[in-house]
């Protein structure tokens, strides 16, 4: 899981994110480091991950939970990576709706610009708010997902 992050990190964020950052040594394990809590720390528990698989090789990985200190009831998108060479092949969709029921608020922060991973959330039902962050100078948009776009969709 954590390779598939790192590496997936690579093909998404080369020319978005410093290069310094991306091909930092230490990124395998401190993603190892990531996984292994978010799979073992209680203060997880309430996390849902999903993998997906080809081959016996895990081509994609998700995690999603409920929004730390706060008593809203959506669930935030914080994963959904998968090779560049499964995109369009519904192996995104399959590891969305794995970890957020299609039907459930939800939201996440997309890198700006990601015209595709972008449309593919609005084809999800997710539509930017306008909050916007930057962290490791990477623009990201927050995307939503609230009930009334679900059921007029």
């Amino acid at each position: 899981m954590a390779k598939v992050h790192v590496d997936t990190w690579r093909e998404t964020y080369r020319g978005l994110m410093s290069d310094d950052v991306l091909d930092d040594p230490g990124l395998l394990e401190f993603r190892e480091k990531f996984w292994t809590a978010a799979l073992t720390d209680s203060r997880y528990e309430q996390n849902s991950v999903a993998v997906a698989s080809h081959e016996d090789t895990v081509i994609g990985i998700a995690m999603s939970g409920p929004i730390p200190d706060s008593a809203e009831e959506s669930q935030q998108l914080y994963v959904l990576y998968a090779y560049a060479a499964f995109h369009g092949s519904g192996v995104g969709e399959a590891l969305l709706n794995a970890v957020i029921d299609p039907a459930a608020p939800a939201f996440l922060w997309v890198a700006d610009p990601n015209p595709r991973a972008q449309a593919f959330y609005r084809k999800h039902g997710f539509v930017a708010d306008g909050t916007v962050n930057i962290e490791d100078d990477v623009r990201d948009v927050r995307m939503v997902r609230s009930i009334q776009a679900m059921t007029a969709r």
